[in-house]
């Protein structure tokens, strides 16, 4: 079993094995079951996190709150009709992203990788390298548990809930969780999918939870959209031989850190950042019907 990203890398590569491969074998030996039950529970997750993608590209999709919704459409018409800027693949990660985060705020069905806030990191990154790579469905499941493998890592030694971590803990988990599974889908080594994990961290210290109105909306959608975004790039970075100067597992224990030192009210308590601005005080006015104070 592994503790950490260096553990878990050198049993890959002494083993000569795949992250993935390595993180079925201690599901087995923690779960005590079978490799099968394993992996048809898997399956079971990429099927949801397939429908949420579809649901969220699809449909008219609008939260309770009606603060987010049809964004992911938007973005997929803006591709089809406009010169757009950046790369098919990289639009496609952070619309498809977009779409699950819009479907989990719409009270829809989604997994959450490693959260619900950051719901729409793995499966968007997931659906859009898979429309240019062509993997099998095996391969797209084995993705899932790569990316498990280092939420297995960061979660035993850092956190990855907002309440206790801030944002970074969430979006910078799911984002770093998608950048090592991008580069072992891509034909990458362990080493370097954890080389993806520390540059895409590293850009995420320090983001803060900060709900407008306590909702898991804004600015979480679009930050699962960067979360995509910093993910692909990332992957790419580390698959070109780029390395990180500080070690992954340092990074990790550094967002500990700054997770520990971060203030409660930058930690999903919806009173610092973002939801403590005069907008973000009058929306939660007018959902929830409080009384503003008068300066």
């Amino acid at each position: 079993m592994f503790r950490n990203v260096a553990e878990l890398v050198e049993l890959a590569e002494s083993q000569g094995k795949k992250i993935s491969q390595v993180m079925i074998e201690a599901e087995m030996e923690v779960s005590q079951r079978t490799r099968e039950t394993i992996l048809t529970d898997m399956y079971t997750n990429l099927d949801v996190m397939e429908k949420a993608v579809r649901r969220g590209l699809t449909e008219d999709i609008r939260s309770h709150s009606g603060l987010t919704g049809g964004d992911a459409k938007k973005l997929q018409e803006y591709m089809r009709t406009k010169p757009f800027l950046s790369g098919p693949t990289l639009l496609n990660a952070v619309s498809m992203s977009v779409a699950v985060n819009e479907v989990n705020a719409a009270m829809g069905t989604i997994v959450a990788t490693p959260t619900a806030g950051a719901c729409g990191i793995v499966p968007g990154t997931l659906f859009a390298v898979s429309d240019k790579l062509k993997p099998t469905r095996e391969e797209m499941v084995n993705y899932l548990f790569t990316a498990g493998a280092i939420g297995y890592c960061i979660a035993n030694n850092a956190f990855i809930s907002g309440a206790a971590g801030g944002c970074q803990a969430e979006v910078g988990s799911a984002t770093s969780m998608a950048a090592a599974a991008i580069v072992e889908m891509a034909g990458g080594t362990p080493e370097q999918s954890a080389q993806a994990v520390a540059i895409a961290l590293k850009n995420m210290l320090g983001l803060v939870c900060d709900p407008v109105a306590g909702l898991v909306e804004v600015p979480c959608v679009k930050r699962n959209a960067m979360g995509a975004a910093i993910a692909t790039v990332a992957a790419d970075m580390a698959l070109a031989g780029i390395k990180s100067v500080v070690p992954t597992d340092e990074v990790i224990e550094a967002m500990y850190r700054i997770g520990c030192s971060m203030p409660t009210t930058l930690k999903e308590t919806a009173q610092g950042g973002l939801a403590a601005t005069q907008t973000g005080r009058q929306i939660e006015a007018k959902i929830f019907g409080v009384q503003l104070e008068k300066k």
